[in-house]
């Protein structure tokens, strides 16, 4: 992203940002409330037109539309309310809207046991466990329910997933479990952007950490080479 700006009338929640991600790291992105970290997420995340700047990925230029833009150039976000269907199985939440189906003459119709094995598979390949991809997101543990979403997020060549405060809410045994699988994610080669205001995560999982301060490009390094109160300093 270049130069980016954003305005929402008379207001200007983006002046001028820029950031660099690359596969296979994770990317902290910090900043007081109304710093402009979500809203920086929702213009990459397709849910908001830039006003002005450039986004490329891979070294092309791009412009979205709208989340669908961004996740056929492999962007996913998991929102902090995970935006799961509470009433479906695991397996209807991780591909919701993009079910695999089978034609029974003109009629098609949705292959619920290929949609299962499917959803078994990927779960298994993101060491993801539960009892079985037919329970309700609603029986699941906070814990669960963030790694659904992450499934669901990645289960289409995901490159970049974004994640808003994920550990937010949740145990400190589910919040390891989470950080682990965020791990993961960048082992397998895909980039990470982690919105946090929870230190001790930031400097568990992430490669580099950028600050935003009033809708601008702050401060950015990599985490080898910050302190905590370095960091804290940038959020101030």
């Amino acid at each position: 992203m270049k130069d980016v700006w954003k305005t929402f009338g008379a207001t200007r929640a983006l002046a001028g940002v820029s950031l660099e991600v690359h596969a296979g790291q994770v990317h902290a992105l910090v900043g007081e409330n109304g710093a402009g970290k979500s809203t920086l997420m929702k213009v990459l995340s397709g849910v908001h037109p830039a006003s002005s700047g450039e986004l490329l990925v891979e070294g092309a230029r791009v412009r979205f539309s709208n989340p669908g833009d961004a996740r056929r150039r492999g962007i996913e976000m998991v929102y902090q309310d995970l935006a799961l269907a509470g009433n479906l199985r695991i397996d209807e939440n991780i591909f919701l809207g993009r079910e695999q189906t089978r034609r029974w003459g003109p009629i098609s119709l949705v292959d619920h046991r290929a949609n299962q094995s499917r959803a078994m598979e990927h779960l298994e390949n993101l060491r993801i466990h539960v009892k079985s991809v037919s329970q309700r997101v609603e029986e699941l543990s906070g814990g669960q329910r963030q790694a659904v979403a992450v499934a669901r997020a990645t289960a289409f060549d995901a490159k970049v997933v974004i994640m808003d405060e994920p550990t937010a809410a949740l145990a400190v045994k589910e919040v390891a479990k989470v950080l682990d699988l965020i791990k993961g994610l960048r082992d397998k080669g895909i980039a990470v952007i982690l919105i946090s205001h929870r230190l001790d995560d930031i400097f568990y999982v992430c490669d580099r950490v950028m600050a935003l301060y009033h809708g601008r490009n702050f401060e950015e390094g990599r985490l080898d080479d910050i302190n905590r109160n370095e960091v804290v300093g940038w959020i101030m």
